[in-house]
């Protein structure tokens, strides 16, 4: 195989042993398989080299984001084409053969959007389906800004897997606990704090955001067909929305 037609995995990591075998398991067939480690403090370097991954250290220091390590990582690889995998995500065998299939052809896309698969109280949810995220691309066009929760920047052409091939999506293992949900709002409205620093926002965004919020992941986007778990993550999603606000006020006072 040409080096041109290989493909390097990437996976960030801190202290992510619990679903880490899983998904090694699943890019085992892949070229090289890079995990970046935070300095983590469990045994997800152990189940790394046992697997025989190639392994780099990005300090943890004073970064509680990923982003700034998805940066340095994606240009420690080998290879030309690049798919960035989360430690609680899953390839699928059939997303495998497409990348390798697609890379071989003359109007080749610079950059992939892939659609995921996320689960809450144990079944698949369709308010965030499809969930598209840019995670394979051209190394040398690709650039991952130090900013939460943003994706990576491809100079070049970018293509969307439609959603209706479900069978090429990523499976998202996390399915979060009300606790870790909870907890998880706590970090990213701070973050978001941080970002929207000089936006301000009026009485009425108290009721309209988080009502919306809810709206359009209960109606619009279907999770009143989730049952009771999408009402829930619904109500979930409006929450986040006033604990941003109240904390926003707060700032301001």
């Amino acid at each position: 195989m040409k080096e041109e037609n290989k493909i390097s995995v990437v996976i960030n990591t801190y202290n992510a042993s619990q679903h880490l075998q899983q998904v090694l398991d699943a890019v085992s067939g892949f070229d090289e398989v890079l995990v970046c480690d935070m300095e983590s403090t469990d045994s997800t370097l152990d189940i790394a080299r046992k697997n025989g991954c190639h392994i780099v250290t990005f300090p943890r220091g004073q970064y509680n984001i990923v982003e700034p390590a998805r940066e340095f990582a994606i240009h420690q690889t080998l290879y030309r084409w690049v798919l960035v995998v989360d430690a609680d995500e899953v390839v699928t065998e059939e997303l495998k053969a497409y990348l390798y299939d697609i890379i071989q052809k003359d109007h080749c896309p610079d950059g992939l959007f892939i659609p995921r698969k996320n689960y809450f109280m144990g079944r698949f949810m369709r308010c965030h389906y499809p969930d598209h995220i840019l995670r394979f691309f051209r190394q040398d066009k690709t650039h991952w800004p130090a900013v939460i929760h943003c994706m990576p920047e491809v100079a070049g052409r970018v293509e969307k897997i439609p959603a209706s091939r479900k069978d090429l999506a990523f499976e998202h293992l996390a399915n979060d606990s009300i606790e870790n949900i909870v907890s998880k709002t706590n970090q990213y409205t701070r973050n978001e704090l941080e970002r929207k620093r000089n936006k301000h926002y009026g009485l009425v965004a108290f009721l309209w955001r988080p009502f919306f919020r809810f709206f359009k992941t209960y109606i619009l986007k279907g999770a009143i067909l989730d049952g009771r778990p999408g009402f829930i993550k619904a109500v979930l999603e409006g929450y986040y929305q006033f604990i941003f606000l109240a904390k926003k006020y707060e700032q301001s006072n």
